[in-house]
């Protein structure tokens, strides 16, 4: 049997209009099933309760402490109780929930640093929603960097898409491809592969990481027939990250490194930009994806979905990735226990 964390993960709701506090409650459900790690919710209870009324679902809620969490769990869902907040039906988002959503991250990542809490499993969000009311961060993962910098340096945060079959990390992330060339530096790849060397060592028990790194162009460049970024940006990093003692190879063409072969020759991949690397992770794995920060001084994991309006409350959305998330973060915070 895994080893087990030693303090229950932190849930945060998620948008609560979304699929995200269902999810929850379907995760619950489970946990005897699937032997699931304690987890609590932070969340508007009353919303949870009437949502489990609403689907249908026998789910007794109980408002705890920290402490009381993990005996808890077994009998009921234990929930750390935000202030009450609007009356929002899912499907239906609303700006006037902003101050809920985001005291629910606030609180969990606050029970992490505290030691209350082992990991941040984190429900969608939907930014625009954020905005709307506001929220002056780019999204959800730079939100926590913030949270993470105490006033001081933000971390540099690395978003990681894994599956049981593949570990995949997008160097650019959400920006339009116009603009990857021009944000895409040796230096950015070399932080990045720090980052994800590092905490492949540290949260995975990976004693050497073995990243192998896509180029940019088609073929990789085809030897600057389609474009030199490949040999004066990608293979610059390679050489810094393999001078600095990581095991990093490639550019590689990017359409040959997902399949099952190739894939068993490196621990991570790291992708130039995000649909070379979220394309293939959810091709192999829709529905079971987890979302992973890396650089943060806490662990941090998500479901590699959105909020999903369209299906909210509808009693149709699918855990699998919520269930992942959280066996995943729990199987990181007791790698790091080992580790010390």
């Amino acid at each position: 049997m895994p080893l087990a964390p030693a303090a229950p993960l932190a849930l945060t709701q998620g948008d609560p209009a979304g699929i995200g506090p269902e999810l929850a409650l379907l995760a619950w459900l489970r946990r005897s099933e699937l032997a699931l790690p304690a987890f609590v919710c932070l969340a508007d209870i009353d919303h949870l309760a009437k949502l489990a009324r609403r689907l249908g679902l026998d789910v007794p809620l109980a408002a705890c402490a920290w402490e009381e969490v993990s005996s808890v769990f077994v009998e009921a869902f234990p929930v750390v109780p935000l202030a009450p907040g609007p009356a929002v039906e899912p499907g239906r988002p609303d700006p006037a929930s902003a101050p809920g959503t985001i005291a629910a991250i606030t609180g969990a990542v606050a029970a992490v640093r505290e030691k209350r809490a082992s990991a941040v499993v984190t429900n969608p969000i939907a930014k625009s929603v954020l905005y709307a009311a506001g929220f002056a961060h780019p999204g959800h993962t730079e939100f926590l960097a913030h949270l993470a910098s105490d006033g001081g340096e933000t971390p540099l945060p690395v978003m990681m898409l894994w599956c049981e079959e593949l570990a995949v990390v997008p160097v650019t992330i959400h920006v339009p491809l116009r603009r990857v060339p021009e944000l895409l530096t040796t230096e950015l790849i070399v932080r990045t592969g720090r980052i994800v060397a590092a905490g492949l060592r540290r949260s995975f028990g990976v004693e050497r990481p073995r990243l192998a790194l896509s180029g940019l162009n088609p073929h990789a460049g085809e030897s600057g027939a389609l474009g030199n970024e490949d040999d004066t940006v990608v293979r610059p990093a390679i050489e810094a990250l393999r001078a600095e003692g990581i095991d990093a190879s490639g550019p590689y063409p990017a359409d040959t490194m997902f399949h099952a072969r190739a894939r068993a020759g490196y621990d991570c991949a790291l992708a130039m930009y995000h649909d070379q690397a979220l394309i293939p992770i959810k091709t192999i794995a829709f529905d079971e994806g987890v979302n992973v920060t890396l650089g943060l001084p806490f662990i941090r994991t998500s479901p590699d979905h959105g909020t999903a309006f369209d299906i909210a409350g509808k009693g149709i959305a699918r855990p699998d990735s919520l269930i992942a998330a959280l066996r995943l973060a729990a199987r990181m915070a007791a790698q790091e226990q080992v580790v010390g």
